[in-house]
């Protein structure tokens, strides 16, 4: 079944408008989750706001927002004064300025969405933008209301279509070169990179999602079917101990030779 349509909207350069919809480009749908039970009844544990002070439930009906002005003291914003503040860009990408591709770091990189023409009389429009970045070797810069409030996203050619990425806020990067910089400065011996790089090119192979796989998933997935069906735990997987943790490496040279010739064994 073909996932449901996230955002349906506008994507705007200029006076050229085409409507566009857009759906995240990830999904956690397939995790193995949990709902917390009473052990004793087997019943399902029931979570609910109340009152710090008076100690009773909360309707939601009664829940705002609140801005701490002093100890105990709040300014209360209901949930349509929040939504308003930036309602011009919420149902439209305004695509306000193209920057270099390869000018925005992966750090900033926050949620991947597929970008795609709402409609036929939209597609060529749509596709013309499309082509243009990338024939230009640019990325797409503008602002977008998302999970409650407005972000950056960046639009970048992918194929037939565009991804959007939502772009963290600027006080959530922290700048690398508070923690490189106190690195030392050392070079590694001629001899070292070459083996290293030998190494690295015995290692080097294609890109498969199977690199990413959840083991842990997948046991958990073992272990409640073994539950279902009344059978004992399975046993727990462990991998085998690299030699490597073991004991401490003392020559760097050594390792690298031992990891050459295991991996030509292989």
């Amino acid at each position: 079944m073909a996932p449901r349509v996230y955002w349906k909207g506008y994507l705007k350069l200029s006076l050229v408008t085409c409507p566009v919809t857009m759906m995240p480009a990830t999904s956690d749908a397939d995790k193995i989750r949990f709902h917390t039970l009473n052990a004793k009844t087997g019943n399902r544990i029931a979570s609910q706001y109340v009152d710090a002070v008076t100690g009773k439930p909360v309707k939601d009906s009664d829940e705002v927002k609140g801005y701490p002005r002093s100890e105990d003291d709040y300014v209360m914003l209901e949930d349509d004064e929040i939504e308003a503040v930036a309602l011009d860009s919420t149902r439209t990408i305004d695509i306000e300025k193209f920057v270099e591709a390869d000018s925005i770091a992966w750090v900033w990189y926050d949620k991947p969405h597929y970008l795609m023409p709402g409609d036929e009389v939209g597609a060529e429009a749509f596709a013309v933008i499309r082509d243009a970045m990338q024939a230009t070797g640019t990325v797409g810069i503008s602002r977008l209301v998302m999970y409650r409030r407005e972000r950056a996203v960046m639009l970048k050619p992918r194929g037939k279509g565009i991804v959007l990425w939502t772009l963290r806020y600027g006080d959530e990067v922290r700048d690398e070169a508070e923690y490189f910089d106190k690195l030392d400065s050392e070079t590694p011996a001629p001899s070292l990179m070459k083996m290293v790089t030998k190494l690295i090119g015995q290692k080097t192979g294609e890109w498969s999602p199977d690199m990413v796989s959840d083991p842990v998933q997948e046991n958990l997935a073992e272990i409640i079917a073994a539950k279902q069906k009344s059978r004992k735990k399975p046993a727990k997987k462990t991998k085998a101990e690299p030699e490597a943790e073991r004991g401490n490496v003392v020559n760097i040279v050594d390792a690298l030779k031992k990891s050459l010739a295991a991996e030509r064994g292989k």
